[in-house]
Order: C-alpha cells, then sequence, then structure tokens
C-alpha cells in the first residue's frame, strides 16, 4: 500500500509519496490551472490504483479549489484522509485555545520543525500570508504573526493605485526608482516582521531561535536575512508525521 501526502495552498498544490520509514519521495508542485488534473496524473506512478494507494490532505485553499482537487483524488486513491489542527502531537503544543482556528499548514510545519530537532524554531511561511509561529525547546508553541506578503501587498497598491506595477523592480535600501521602491519596500516589511520576530523570540526565550523558511516566496527573502534555513517541502513533511500520528489521535 503506497500513501501520498497533498497540501493544498492558496495558489499551488504539492504532493509527495511516503517511503516506508516515514520520509518524503520526490516532491511536486503544480498550480491551480487547466493542466492541472493531467499534471497529477502524470505524477501518479504507473501502477498506482485505488486499491494499492491512499492519501492524507491539508487544504488551506478554497472549497472550490479544494473539491476540484477532492473530486480528482477520489477516482485514484481508495482511502483519503483529511489532517486537523490539534491541541498537542508528537511533542509540539499549541498556543491556541481552539485548536480549529490554527491553520492546518502552520500546524503541520511547527510537527516538521520539532521533528528536525528540539532547539527553538521560528517557523516563517511565505506564501500568499507571511506567517510567523514560535516553537520553544519544550514543544511549546508560543503563539505568531499574520502579515500579507510581499507580493500581496504589491497586488494590493497596483489595485488601489494602477500607475505602481505589481511586478518588477530590484531591492535596495533606498531606491532612487519608483518600480524599486515598491520591491524594496515590500520585501522589506516581511523581512522586518522576521528580524524583529527573531529579536523578540531571543528576548522571550533567552536564546535565539534557528530560522526555518518555506513557502513559495521564501527565496526571495533568505539571502536577504543571513540566516535561516529553507524548507520547501515543510508542510508536506508535517503531513508525514501527521499520516503517522494524527489520523489515530
Amino acid at each position: 500500500m503506497t500513501q501520498w501526502v497533498f497540501d493544498l495552498g492558496n495558489s499551488r498544490v504539492k504532493c509527495a509519496p511516503l517511503r516506508a520509514d516515514g520520509t518524503l519521495g520526490d516532491m511536486h508542485a503544480f498550480a491551480y490551472d487547466d493542466g492541472l488534473v493531467a499534471s497529477l496524473d502524470q505524477a501518479m506512478p504507473a501502477n498506482a490504483t485505488r486499491e494499492n494507494c491512499t492519501a492524507v490532505v491539508a487544504s488551506v485553499a478554497s472549497p472550490i479549489r479544494t473539491a476540484s482537487v477532492v473530486e480528482w483524488l477520489t477516482t485514484r486513491f481508495g482511502a483519503i484522509s483529511f489532517a486537523r489542527t490539534q491541541s498537542a502531537l508528537a511533542g509540539v503544543r499549541i498556543a491556541y485555545a481552539d485548536p480549529a482556528r490554527l491553520g492546518v499548514d502552520r500546524f503541520l510545519a511547527l510537527l516538521a520543525a520539532r521533528r528536525r530537532g528540539t532547539a527553538p524554531w521560528l517557523v516563517v511561511g511565505v506564501g500568499t500570508a507571511v506567517t510567523v509561529d514560535l516553537l520553544d525547546t519544550a514543544g511549546r508553541h508560543h503563539g505568531g504573526r499574520i502579515a500579507p506578503s510581499p507580493q500581496l501587498m504589491r497586488d494590493a497598491l497596483h489595485a488601489a493605485a494602477a500607475q505602481l506595477p505589481a511586478q518588477g523592480g530590484e531591492y535596495v535600501e533606498f531606491a532612487a526608482d519608483t518600480v524599486d521602491a515598491l520591491a524594496s519596500g515590500c520585501d522589506g516589511a516581511a523581512l522586518g516582521l522576521i528580524e524583529r520576530s527573531l529579536q523578540q523570540a531571543q528576548e522571550a526565550l533567552g536564546q535565539r531561535p534557528s530560522l526555518l523558511l518555506h513557502g513559495g516566496g521564501a527565496a526571495a527573502l533568505a539571502s536577504r536575512l543571513g540566516e535561516g534555513e529553507r524548507a520547501p517541502a515543510l508542510v508536506l513533511e508535517g503531513l508525514a508525521v501527521w499520516a503517522r500520528l494524527g489520523a489515530e489521535a
């Protein structure tokens, strides 16, 4: 029996098979477009059937996008389970009184961070939003922050003032061109949030946490931070943990 994990984000679907030891196989990532179903079919092994495949899914996508992927999943997988945020699992205890209010992607990223080691972690996701979550050495979640991503800031500015382009520009500390100023300001806002979160986390914990970056926009920020580890498949890593432990809890 082969098990696959699926991360349904706001802009992309990521998926990977699980190996026998619970680690991820090769990751695939696809946009929500007219070719999604064909891309998903192509990613599946030729010998995969509903009789020998199961799926574990986490979704923060819109109901329409989620339903379209689930419709495809039912044609290829004999059993489908959906990950949910839990108060405690795999050494992680979340700060939220109501687990349902913490996005499942943030929860799974915390599980994946904890699996990597017991050092304190500042887990930062850069997708449609920038999410920041702090996890201490005991696995206790200290809460987090949510802000617009740099691209969402650009899109919002463009929507409000069409003369401000939604794309382009280079990051410089003090720009002498409007497009560069937009790139620098929107990226800089996210960088400032991360840097302040690191500082405040160090003050709260008495030691600086390790920075773990994931999401489609992480690469653009990573080179400017001077620290941190990129983990493109972090939510899928957390799904692998949940598939082993969460479904039984």
